[in-house]
């Protein structure tokens, strides 16, 4: 489920969280312009008193679009996330843009993927995008011959620790759903060392501890099955974004075996008759 942001007359941000599964409310649509895109930042204007006037709105979209202007708006009340000096400013920027797309969707491809004749390739692709991240934060980081060695691209959580946090936390879905043998050149293999690092201290920072992995695993379940964004797979009536089903917490794990007979709405606890059977039926199960 995606956010939508709104920056009111006391420059304080209220988030308010947007469920995917329905169509969007008119005021949304008007907001991103008729697209179904998240999140979305309403901007109320002030009148001379310093109140929000009524109906006088602007809107920003795109995740990276909201991230610099919540930085600048903010530059003269919070500590800066990008970096001050120049060249290690054009370093954050260079590493987002030339490696974050193709990251974010080599996770996504391969926890869409139904085919399992394409899995190997798209895991081969899914360890590129860890590898090249591994290589810029040698080349470009800190690095075991530096003095001040820390986990992070400079000395703390940064622009680009900002960035690739949320879909570090996100693909927690890709070793549950793919098989944890996916995870393991990066676990073990000396050429991903300084990306497990890396993305170990990033969701281990307290600023990402907002959701966790089980979450992300029953969320996602319908991602696993070919359907993202709300979308429902063949033969079910709720999806796992949905508000209307059981809080997360209250579901049962979903099966990890994406290539098989997919899991009924019973069966993933999203009906609430059938939460609470469903939670003893797990814990007795060996």
């Amino acid at each position: 489920n995606q956010p939508e942001l709104e920056l009111d007359s006391t420059c304080t941000i209220q988030h308010k969280v947007v469920d995917i599964t329905k169509p969007r409310d008119p005021h949304i649509l008007k907001l991103s312009g008729g697209t179904t895109a998240l999140p979305v930042m309403e901007l109320l204007e002030a009148n001379d008193q310093g109140d929000a006037c009524s109906g006088k709105t602007k809107a920003l979209k795109e995740s990276m679009v909201l991230m610099d202007f919540i930085e600048d708006h903010f530059h003269d009340t919070a500590p800066p996330v990008r970096r001050q000096d120049p060249y290690e400013r054009a370093v954050e920027n260079l590493m987002v843009a030339t490696i974050e797309p193709s990251f974010v969707a080599s996770g996504y491809r391969l926890v869409l993927n139904q085919d399992p004749d394409k899995k190997k390739s798209l895991v081969q692709k899914y360890l590129e995008e860890h590898k090249k991240i591994n290589d810029f934060l040698l080349e470009y980081g800190t690095n075991a011959s530096d003095n001040n060695k820390t986990p992070w691209l400079f000395d703390r959580f940064g622009w680009a620790e900002a960035v690739f946090t949320s879909f570090f936390q996100r693909f927690w879905f890709v070793p549950y759903y793919e098989g944890d043998e996916v995870d393991l050149p990066i676990q073990n293999d000396p050429a991903y060392a300084r990306v497990k690092e890396w993305r170990k201290a990033c969701m281990e920072h307290p600023a990402a501890q907002q959701v966790c992995h089980d979450q992300i695993i029953k969320l996602y379940y319908d991602y696993s099955r070919g359907a993202g964004n709300g979308a429902l797979p063949e033969g079910r009536k709720v999806s796992s974004f949905s508000f209307d089903a059981p809080d997360w917490s209250e579901r049962p794990m979903p099966p990890r075996d994406k290539y098989g007979n997919g899991a009924t709405d019973e069966e993933l606890g999203l009906l609430e008759e059938n939460t609470c059977s469903q939670r003893k039926k797990q814990k007795t199960t060996p």
